[in-house]
């Protein structure tokens, strides 16, 4: 069992998350904000964290830099809707400039329950052969 949070201002993809996650067999913390979730983090005792991209008050992109400083070897994962622009063709790619700024993988909502578990799998079981020690 992992200890993941889930930073996101929309209730409804925490709650989501919290569901699924937990039957995966993980603890789930849920904040709606960056400015929690990085104290959460320098709270310790986290093995992954899911962030939202858009939130107000601290964007995603602040709250992963603020994350990479509090917790460089934690993993995030970044999670936004797709985004296009007036004219209808896609607009930046937002969860590609996250990873480029740090996070270990992203995610686009709406979110698919068995790409989520496969990428909070995935992320964990390379952490915790890159960062953590292993035991003797």
């Amino acid at each position: 069992m992992a200890r993941l949070l889930v930073i996101d201002d929309d209730e409804l993809v925490r709650a989501s998350l919290q569901i699924l996650l937990e039957a995966a067999g993980h603890e789930i913390m849920l904040v709606e904000n960056g400015r929690t979730g990085v104290a959460s983090v320098k709270g310790g005792g986290l093995d992954l964290v899911i962030c939202d991209v858009f939130m107000p008050e601290m964007d995603g992109f602040e709250t992963l830099r603020e994350i990479r400083r509090a917790d460089p070897s934690l993993p995030v994962v970044v999670i936004s809707g797709a985004r296009t622009e007036r004219t209808g063709a896609p607009g930046p790619d937002f969860l590609k400039m996250a990873v480029d700024l740090g996070a270990v993988a992203s995610l686009v909502k709406p979110l698919d329950p068995d790409e989520v578990v496969a990428v909070v799998e995935s992320c964990l079981a390379g952490a915790r052969r890159v960062v953590r020690p292993a035991p003797s």
